[in-house]
């Protein structure tokens, strides 16, 4: 049940960053097909930040020390690009345009979901 409530916020917040940033965007026909394909970029995007993001952290643990975690802000643009590339390679119409829209919308898509689990874990 966790997972997909989780999944479910990462939709939203995608969701969000594809209504705030031009570079972002999600290609499908109508509502319906709109929120499978934001659902399954999030399940994308949580299967990449399960797996791939301890890794670079790990690794590039003196960047974000060096930085202040600032580096962390690089890592989440690269990692939306990574989910972009992947979404298109299953055939998702899903696509970010470059590293800036990458950049500002994994910034919206942290505070999003950082603001909707706050509201969940509040309702639990």
């Amino acid at each position: 049940m966790r997972f997909l409530l989780r999944t479910v916020i990462s939709a939203v917040a995608l969701w969000v960053a594809t209504a705030l940033i031009s570079g972002i965007e999600v290609t499908a026909g109508n509502g319906t097909k709109r929120a499978l394909t934001l659902l399954g970029v999030a399940v994308i995007f949580g299967v990449v930040n399960a797996f791939i993001k301890p890794v670079i952290q790990v690794l590039g643990c003196a960047f974000y020390v060096l930085t202040l975690g600032l580096f962390a802000l690089v890592v989440n643009a690269l990692l939306l690009l990574l989910t972009s590339w992947l979404a298109e390679k299953m055939h998702l119409p899903f696509h970010v345009d470059g590293f800036w829209p990458a950049f500002w919308g994994a910034i919206i898509i942290g505070v999003v979901s950082w603001l909707l689990n706050l509201f969940v874990a509040k309702h639990e």
